[in-house]
């Protein structure tokens, strides 16, 4: 689906030249994904690059027997630098994506992507942050699991959550939220009474309520 000009010049606001704008609007595919779509799988070549425009992509490295942990998320504006390489590289996804909610994107092609690294200096600076962005989110994903005790890791991983929504509850169920962390519903359940008796969250059905931040 195409979308005007006008309407990447008011997503992104004067953060790439005009030039490169209107070459989003021409070779951009507008897409709109909903809640718990899959955007890419593992083994499967990536044949665009995405950048979000509103909503979140939640980023998750499968292991061989199917195990999940989640590495970071996408937000708006934000782009994923593991896309970036496999497109540039040839190389097949070794992640799943998935829609954490109803999501809106671009969907670029990778030889366009390749030309305006050289033609835009905005599009190579974007590049280039986007790179160091998720280099510094897999840098607190691999301390937390190399150095933070299970319940540190789940606290920081419901602010999370929260903090990429305008409520302070989340609706997730204890096995969604241990195959995010890597490990089991039963230390998940057993993490979260203990969190409920000191009065930092509330427990519900297929619901975790934040008391405190």
């Amino acid at each position: 689906m195409q979308q005007p000009v006008e309407f990447y010049i008011e997503k992104f606001q004067g953060k790439f030249e005009p030039a490169l704008v209107s070459e989003l609007a021409e070779k951009g595919h507008y897409s709109r994904m909903e809640e718990g779509g899959t955007l890419m799988t593992p083994g499967a070549y990536i044949r665009s690059i995405p950048i979000i425009l509103n909503g979140t992509i939640k980023i998750l490295r499968t292991d061989e027997d199917g195990r999940e942990i989640l590495m970071y998320y996408l937000g708006s504006g934000e782009s994923c630098a593991m896309s970036l390489t496999c497109c540039l590289n040839a190389r097949r996804s070794e992640i799943r994506a998935v829609a954490e909610e109803t999501t809106e994107m671009v969907l670029l092609p990778v030889q366009s992507v390749e030309e305006w690294i050289v033609r835009y200096p905005t599009w190579r600076a974007f590049v280039f942050e986007t790179y160091q962005r998720r280099f510094d989110d897999l840098l607190k994903t691999i301390d937390g699991v190399a150095f933070q005790k299970m319940d540190e890791r789940l606290w920081h991983y419901l602010q999370q959550k929260i903090q990429r929504t305008a409520s302070s509850t989340l609706e997730t169920t204890h096995e969604e939220i241990a195959q995010e962390l890597g490990t089991s519903r039963e230390v998940v359940s057993r993490l979260l009474k203990q969190l409920e008796k000191i009065g930092r969250v509330r427990l519900g059905r297929n619901r975790v309520e934040l008391l405190t931040r």
